[in-house]
């Protein structure tokens, strides 16, 4: 007998997004309707009142990264962030030069930017990636030229969770003082992420990955040693220090402070439990069944990523068939009808069967050993019924 239906498919697809956790919602709550001031109306209480909430938001985050109130700028999410961070240290720094290094695993809202910048003049190294999706070293110390201004990494692969030597850059960005950026979307939270102890001048963040809500984020700017020039991309009424004018989206900063302010008395906990489920769920998958792969480095990897290829079928085949009983994503972008592996696949150089037979697996906080023992007889099940046909 196969396994229980459920009313609502197990998700581990938490590197997608995360479901906002109720102390975040609590602290949010009041900031629409009773504290809805603006915070740039600070002569009188209502602007204050909002004011001080997204100071003390601004010190959560900060407080997670080992940086300092005053060096975090609230954005719209990740995307934003790293926008900010690549067009306007580029512009901020072109008389300086205009060569960038980046890897040709990033994520899209790292590589469509630089690719804007390429049209625009400035040249862009990406760097290949080893068999496990991380840079070496030495390949980054042979890109840097004279004119190299900025580096940007990000901390954990989207995909495979292959987490890059953040610390070893850092040490030869600040030796050649070019300015390191990083994209730690996926990363904050499931691993310990110190600014200084890796020497990132830039870092970007999202709060819907790590239980806040969606639509807002922030970016991480040094203001010592060295202090970090941006040019500013959104302009108007000059808030957050002129480099993200708009309205401050008070709620969800406030969400994105409690966020980050449970992470910091939470996270090891949760990365430890998420780790002991991914790696139960992998014994089981690889016991139980032939032809399974693991992507991604086997160590320097996120505590909740799994990215498996299963020989002989394929990741859209094994969703369309579990999809209402587990929610998680394929490895592989589909247009049209057309199937292309992912860019981070190919440049690990996975075989495009490989790459197209994978599928990923986030686990999250809420996650359960119950979901995950369910997960494992579901994916079991399937996969030996995909191949059988």
């Amino acid at each position: 007998m196969g396994p229980t239906r459920r009313s609502f498919p197990i998700y581990l697809d938490f590197h997608a997004t995360t479901p906002c956790d109720d102390r975040v919602v609590q602290k949010m709550l009041p900031f629409f309707r009773e504290h809805f001031g603006n915070p740039g109306s600070r002569q009188y209480m209502y602007g204050r009142i909002a004011a001080k909430a997204i100071e003390e938001a601004r010190a959560c985050v900060a407080r997670l990264l080992g940086a300092a109130a005053k060096e975090i700028v609230f954005t719209a999410g990740a995307t934003e962030s790293n926008h900010l961070a690549l067009r306007g240290a580029a512009e901020a720094y072109a008389d300086r030069g205009k060569h960038i290094i980046s890897s040709k695993t990033e994520h899209s809202a790292v590589l469509e930017p630089l690719k804007r910048l390429e049209r625009e003049g400035f040249e862009v190294s990406l760097l290949d990636v080893d068999e496990w999706g991380r840079v070496r070293i030495n390949d980054v110390e042979n890109a840097i030229r004279d004119d190299t201004i900025l580096i940007s990494l990000m901390a954990a692969n989207n995909e495979v969770g292959t987490l890059h030597p953040l610390a070893e850059v850092g040490r030869m960005c600040k030796s050649k003082e070019i300015l390191f950026h990083v994209d730690a979307a996926q990363a904050l939270g499931r691993m310990n992420l110190s600014v200084n102890e890796c020497g990132i001048d830039l870092l970007s963040l999202s709060a819907h990955k790590i239980y806040g809500p969606k639509g807002v984020g922030a970016i991480y700017v040094r203001k010592t040693n060295p202090r970090v020039r941006l040019m500013p991309q959104i302009l108007g009424g000059g808030q957050e220090r002129g480099l993200r004018s708009g309205t401050l989206n008070v709620p969800g900063i406030v969400g994105l402070g409690e966020a980050c302010r449970l992470l910091t008395l939470e996270w090891k906990e949760d990365a430890e439990r998420m780790k002991s489920l991914r790696d139960g769920l992998e014994k089981n998958l690889k016991s139980k069944l032939d032809g399974v792969c693991v992507n991604g480095h086997p160590e320097e990897r996120l505590c909740n990523n799994l990215h498996l290829s299963f020989e002989g079928l394929k990741g859209t085949h094994l969703l369309e068939m579990v999809s209402e009983d587990l929610a998680f994503s394929v490895g592989s972008s589909c247009h049209g009808v057309t199937e292309e592996p992912s860019h981070v696949l190919k440049a690990m150089g996975l075989s495009a069967d490989s790459a197209l037979s994978s599928i990923r697996l986030g686990l999250g906080k809420t996650t359960t050993l119950e979901e995950i023992l369910q997960a494992f007889e579901i994916l079991a099940q399937a996969v030996s019924a995909l191949r059988e046909r």
